[in-house]
């Protein structure tokens, strides 16, 4: 971020439960503004409850993916948004939001980047049977998963994990790390 630091103002992108979002709300982060491609999740009713502004854009809402995300890049940019937050966001962000936002999103990752990309991250960790996963915060790119890593927790697997108290774990570290890297974004 830049040295404008009274104007940085957090937008935070959800699909789901908000558990990520709440821990964001929770650290007190200055959140502007909550965007969700899906309506009625338990996120955007976190975020009201915290008096957030939300909207909702659905892809059924556009006649294109890159026309919802051009009017959700503009969406959060009117409301003062400089550094955009995927908190459990389950799409990925075309050219015109990318572009935007360009070098100001980041993202949660369940599992150590380069290493397990994609959306099933947990299960393949588990699969691949190694001994250390992590919680990673990286910079949101074109790819998946391909951003630079901002900040890395080890996390252990356990002999006897499943997917369900791996993940537990896992986001447990998220909720400390997330907040923590965004607020050190902001501060620089």
């Amino acid at each position: 971020m830049d040295a404008d630091r009274a104007a940085d103002v957090i937008g935070v992108l959800v699909s789901g439960e908000g558990t990520n979002l709440q821990a964001l709300i929770d650290d007190g982060l200055p959140i502007a503004a909550v965007a969700s491609n899906q309506p009625a999740v338990r996120a955007l009713e976190r975020a009201s409850a915290a008096g957030i502004p939300t909207a909702v854009f659905g892809s059924d809402g556009f006649p294109t993916r890159e026309d919802r995300d051009a009017a959700m890049a503009d969406w959060l940019a009117a409301r003062g948004v400089r550094l955009v937050v995927c908190a459990g966001y389950m799409h990925l962000l075309r050219a015109p939001f990318l572009e935007r936002f360009e070098g100001r999103i980041v993202n949660t990752h369940s599992a150590p980047l380069p290493d397990f990309p994609g959306a099933h991250p947990i299960e393949d960790v588990l699969a691949a049977g190694i001994k250390e996963t992590a919680a990673t915060v990286h910079y949101v790119d074109e790819g998946v998963d391909t951003g630079p890593v901002i900040a890395v927790e080890p996390v252990p697997v356990r002999d006897d994990d499943t997917v369900e108290t791996l993940r537990a774990r896992v986001q447990a570290v998220e909720h400390r790390l997330l907040p923590k890297a965004v607020r050190e974004l902001i501060a620089s």
